[in-house]
């Protein structure tokens, strides 16, 4: 039976994966400035300055896509943690560090291009924001009690990464504003590079010590939630982009699990021990319980939407 790999030797291992990855990600990323995705003539000084301040009728944004803008931004802007627990899992030195220094370069450009274009339009309460900003940061987040080294952070960022994109492209859609969409699908398409680097890198590892990727896979795949879990308002706003379909079960399960799954082939291997066969029918059933639920899931918010339609045409019969 094989032995584990320590985090030591997987590091080692898998080091030249990661610099081919790197040469790789370098060569198809393409650079973009924040600023050039801002419409700075909308700009205007606020009450310290001699302006005017805030009001919430200054803003074109409806409120699903103020929800998901905020949240989206408040993610971003925990930077410094992922910056930290990433570093703490991988290596600062060789093509690990190098990944992580880029890596961490190109997500700041994310939260410095979403502020900006809210201050400017005045899409949501600056005060609100940055106050809800040092909640957040303040806080930061720090790895669950499941997180077990690099591999359980590697599959993680993975299915992260994918997330994240899915909910900027949907965040820009509901913007109502090009602008906007034209801004989010340029952070959207950071991530999927991200996504992919990191997908690559599991892949390696499965074929390096596939039961022990096999076992992270469950792991993270059981317990995955996303970066911004705890940040202020956080239960209130999740609810609304899930209805609102910005990110959702359905979503997470065809969108995210299911692809990267297939592209790691973790349903067709042969090369698991007993101890990886186990944690993959662990997966099997997880992923049939979810699929029940999502059905569940669709049905209960088509109700609830369906009831919201009606109360609001009671209410004003001209609007629907």
């Amino acid at each position: 039976m094989p032995k584990d790999l320590t985090q030591l030797q997987l590091l080692i291992e898998l080091e030249p994966v990661v610099a081919s990855q790197l040469d790789r990600h370098l060569a198809t990323a393409k650079e973009w400035h924040p600023h050039d995705y801002v419409p700075w003539d909308e700009g205007r000084n606020f009450a310290a300055l001699g302006g005017v301040d805030w009001d919430p009728e200054q803003s074109r944004l409806s409120e699903v896509a103020k929800v998901a803008m905020i949240t989206n931004l408040l993610t971003e802007d925990n930077l410094p943690s992922y910056h930290r627990t990433i570093s703490e899992h991988f290596s600062r030195d060789g093509a690990w560090g190098t990944w992580v220094g880029r890596w961490t370069a190109e997500e700041n450009r994310h939260a410095i291009a979403m502020r900006d274009y809210l201050v400017v339009t005045r899409g949501v309460d600056p005060v609100a924001l940055e106050q809800d900003r040092m909640v957040h940061m303040t806080r930061g987040v720090h790895a669950p009690e499941y997180f077990h080294g690099m591999l359980h952070q590697v599959v993680y960022v993975t299915f992260q990464e994918l997330a994240t994109r899915i909910s900027h492209r949907s965040t820009g859609r509901v913007c109502n504003d090009p602008i906007a969409d034209h801004m989010l699908a340029r952070i959207a398409a950071d991530e999927n590079l991200h996504m992919i680097f990191y997908r690559s890198l599991a892949a390696a590892a499965f074929d390096l010590a596939p039961d022990q990727a096999m076992e992270s896979v469950t792991t993270i795949a059981k317990n995955f939630a996303m970066p911004g879990t705890g940040m202020p308002n956080w239960r209130r706003n999740g609810v609304l982009m899930v209805k609102h379909g910005i990110y959702d079960l359905r979503q997470h399960l065809d969108e995210v699990l299911n692809p990267v799954l297939r592209h790691w082939n973790v349903f067709g291997r042969t090369d698991f021990t007993e101890r990886g066969e186990r944690a993959r029918q662990e997966l099997a059933d997880y992923l049939d319980k979810l699929g029940r639920d999502v059905v569940r899931f669709e049905e209960q918010r088509a109700r609830i939407l369906a009831r919201e339609a009606a109360k609001a045409e009671t209410r004003d019969p001209a609007r629907v």
